[in-house]
């Protein structure tokens, strides 16, 4: 959930060394309070595959042998003098596309959802692209199943930008992939990092899921197995038989019918039947993460649904959970969940290729220019689970 990233978009000049100085010492009072832990322990946590940076793979293991408090007092060092820059612009190009090759399309009466419409931007004078649609991803049956924009978060951070992606179940089918630590206990699931064969031959796009199970007060079922029970009330993605994705609030106990195969819970709603939750305004920090509150601005990305079916992800810096919330709405979210915080741990990425062709880093693409991770994050080992959207063969 938590971790210690530091994003070079949001590092202001002044008092920076000061910040570093105090995350260094507390982190390094970590090594000392988790030493008995084993220097074995540490030269494996660093030399486990996967794009997470050193200093990462370190924080994590640090946090998982008994220094969650020492690394939650080094988060609030940083966040504290690290907050998002007032007014400003983007940087030039920030709220186009990323994607270097636009795809033509003709109508196809198979793309059962109308395309999504425009989103009226927050920030004013709106700039050009702000809130306009672009397709995006290998055509699926003739017919994009992915559009994403790009528009400012609110009206007083005005140099930052965020993502939506908007994804037609129609057309693509969801998947649950696990991690090589998340979800704990281990096991055999279908779906395992890297993203490989069939899956990257028809590959649209991946996102991150929700924050650790230990951290998430939630549990997590997939295609069968229980790996940590399910709880009521908890914002749940939710998929079917037939790759069906949907966001609810989970009211069914243990007892899973046999047509959901996924439920990955995360906290609770921010948005519930197409209303915000009130608690996203709440100062009560640990509703939504231990170390960061509603009123620290970080990385943040979350999950809803439409009123017509369709999966809307955003993610951006600079986010509190009421504007996470508000973005979602904005998007046509009825149902809606945080997912991750961060920005080490907050990724989406689409791949413009050919369907039956390898989806690949080389034609991969972050959904907003400053994402910290690369494309190839999921096509090599992980430890977090994630969520997989494929081209469907016959669309629904």
């Amino acid at each position: 959930m938590t971790r210690l990233t530091l994003d070079s978009s949001q590092k202001p000049k002044k008092h920076r060394s000061l910040a570093y100085r105090r995350v260094r010492a507390v982190i390094a009072a970590g090594v000392l309070v988790v030493g008995g832990y084993g220097t074995l322990g540490v030269i494996g946590a660093l030399s486990a595959s996967g794009s997470a940076s050193l200093p990462i793979k370190f924080v994590e293991w640090v946090r998982g042998n008994g220094g969650a408090s020492i690394v939650q007092t080094a988060e609030n060092v940083w966040y504290s003098v690290n907050q998002p820059a007032v007014g400003g612009a983007p940087p030039k190009g920030a709220l186009k596309p990323t994607a270097s090759v636009r795809q033509s399309h003709s109508a196809n009466t198979s793309k059962i959802l109308p395309e999504p419409k425009a989103i009226t931007p927050i920030a004013s004078p709106p700039l050009p692209h702000e809130g306009q649609w672009t397709p995006e991803g290998p055509l699926v049956n003739g017919s994009p199943a992915l559009y994403v924009t790009l528009m400012r978060p609110d009206k007083i951070h005005t140099s930052l930008v965020a993502g939506i992606a908007w994804l037609d179940p129609h057309l693509v089918s969801f998947l649950q992939y696990a991690g090589a630590q998340e979800p704990p206990g281990g096991g055999t699931w279908p779906y395992v990092a890297p993203i490989q064969g069939s899956q990257a031959n028809n590959l649209v796009a991946a996102f991150n899921s929700g924050f650790r199970m230990s951290d998430a007060k939630g549990g997590y079922y997939a295609y069968g197995k229980m790996a940590v029970p399910l709880k009521n009330g908890a914002a749940s993605f939710v998929v079917n038989s037939q790759g069906v994705a949907t966001v609810e609030r989970w009211t069914q106990g243990q007892h899973v019918p046999p047509s959901i195969k996924v439920v990955r819970q995360n906290l609770i709603p921010i948005v519930q039947s197409g209303r915000i939750n009130p608690a996203v305004y709440s100062s009560n920090y640990q509703v939504w993460g231990a170390t960061v509150g509603n009123q620290v601005l970080v990385w943040r990305s979350g999950v809803g649904v439409t009123s017509n079916g369709a999966i809307v992800y955003v993610s951006g810096p600079g986010l509190s959970v009421a504007s996470l919330a508000r973005l979602l709405q904005r998007a046509g979210a009825v149902n809606a969940m945080e997912l991750d915080i961060n920005s080490a741990w907050t990724n989406f990425f689409y791949f413009n290729h050919t369907l039956g062709t390898p989806a690949s880093p080389a034609n991969g693409y972050r959904l907003v220019y400053n994402m910290a991770r690369p494309p190839q994050r999921y096509f090599e080992g992980t430890a977090r689970d994630f969520v997989v959207a494929v081209a469907r063969k016959h669309p629904l």
